[in-house]
């Protein structure tokens, strides 16, 4: 007699909870470390509820920080989850398929850490009910902010029913059908765009905010979420290839690596372009480039930000097109990490903070982030680290077949 889906499902939750409290030194050591992070940040969190967000380097002029600015980055790495789930699911390339899952995994891990920063840019948790539907003031369809609401949540949905699914089918014994998934993997690419461009758009449909104002933005946000997303999927394939006995082949990354080499290229493009409309020929709406680039009246304090995000993105791409460099992973692995540092100050200090300066009537306050702020940043990336390591802990096993439902063994465990 086969076992209800109910007591399936109670022995998975309970071999999860087993996977992810068991384990070597070294998995305790990194677990631990990123729980204390985490803590360290709930208490810079405690004093923001208390305090308010006077707290933090924003002000009046400039109220969108190091939260929206990481924010922002994350989407685009959420959103970089498709270029392991469109090649192994729609165009049939099995050099991915090992890959997709943990793209998955850190898919809903950034939209998790997108949310956390929602929440702490807001205040606190409690102003949450104003963008609940039905609750708060929605303002759909015509708020941009409702749009990034739904499809933010809609894509992390997403990412978590297509894995469960596929990972709670074969834990069951059993082949996963196509035709109950891939309905929704479709969904989930054209999905994945939107998330991106959603967010582009509510930037550039800010008129008073000149900077942000150009029909680019969206595809800068898709070509940079495109290469700093999937540089990040290397770092951690690599990862996870020297620490467990889950089998990515060299063809998977240096396939990834040329997604990312031409996602690059095309970037850096983008940036030349937006960089010759602001100075070629400059107008009043080009003084947040001017004080970005070069500082304004004596401001400067990003001008060090984005002219490291410039240098550092030049040299990833270069060593990406070199093709002895990329496919030797030796080296790939630091340059994907400068790569990815590039992006996350282009489209995190370099975007967001530069777009409030100056203010619409012409004044200039620099902003820097507290350490409350910076805290706070931190432990929600340990956060995202942490779901990730678990996510990824309870995946492979399933993937390799070494753990799976046995009727007598999961009886015992849940009477």
């Amino acid at each position: 007699m086969s076992a209800s889906k109910s007591t399936i499902l109670k022995s998975f939750l309970l071999d999860a909870l087993d996977a992810v409290t068991k384990g070597g030194i070294r998995y305790h050591i990194w677990m631990a470390t990123l729980t204390l992070i985490m803590l360290v940040g709930a208490y810079a969190y405690s004093i923001q509820l208390e305090y308010g967000l006077q707290v933090t380097g924003m002000n009046d002029h400039v109220s969108w920080g190091l939260y929206i600015s990481n924010f922002t980055f994350l989407v685009g790495v959420a959103a970089a989850a498709v270029m392991l789930v469109l090649p192994t699911y729609i165009l049939k390339d099995m050099d991915f398929s090992k890959a997709v899952l943990i793209g998955e995994g850190m898919a809903v891990s950034a939209l998790i850490m997108c949310l956390a920063f929602v929440t702490v840019d807001m205040g606190g948790p409690a102003r949450l009910w104003h963008i609940i539907p039905g609750i708060g003031v929605f303002n759909w369809p015509q708020s941009m902010l409702a749009w990034d609401v739904l499809v933010l949540n809609g894509y992390l949905l997403l990412n978590l029913l297509i894995p469960f699914y596929i990972l709670f089918t074969r834990y069951s014994n059993k082949t996963p059908e196509k035709k109950y998934y891939v309905p929704f993997v479709i969904l989930s690419v054209g999905w994945a765009f939107g998330i991106h461009l959603v967010t582009a758009f509510l930037y550039a449909g800010l008129i008073a905010k000149p900077f942000w104002n150009s029909s680019l933005l969206g595809p800068r946000f898709l070509a940079s979420a495109f290469a700093g997303g999937p540089a990040l999927m290397i770092i951690a394939l690599g990862v996870i290839r020297k620490f467990t006995i889950y089998d990515i082949k060299d063809e998977t990354i240096k396939k990834l690596a040329l997604i990312i080499t031409v996602a690059a290229q095309i970037n850096l493009v983008m940036l030349g372009s937006e960089i010759f409309k602001e100075f070629y020929a400059p107008t009043e709406h080009s003084a947040s480039a001017m004080y970005l680039f070069f500082g304004l009246h004596g401001h400067n304090a990003l001008v060090p930000w984005i002219w490291t995000a410039i240098v550092l993105n030049i040299i990833a791409t270069v060593g990406l097109t070199l093709h002895p460099v990329r496919n030797n992973l030796n080296l790939l692995f630091p340059v994907c990490g400068l790569l990815f540092l590039a992006i996350w100050i282009e489209k995190g200090m370099g975007l967001i903070i530069p777009g409030f300066i100056p203010s619409p009537l012409g004044e200039i306050v620099d902003y820097s982030p507290t350490w409350v702020e910076i805290a706070i940043t931190v432990g929600i990336w340990a956060m995202g680290a942490f779901v990730f390591t678990i996510l990824i802990r309870v995946a492979i096993p399933i993937e390799l077949g070494h753990t799976r439902y046995m009727a007598h063994t999961a009886d015992a465990k849940i009477k």
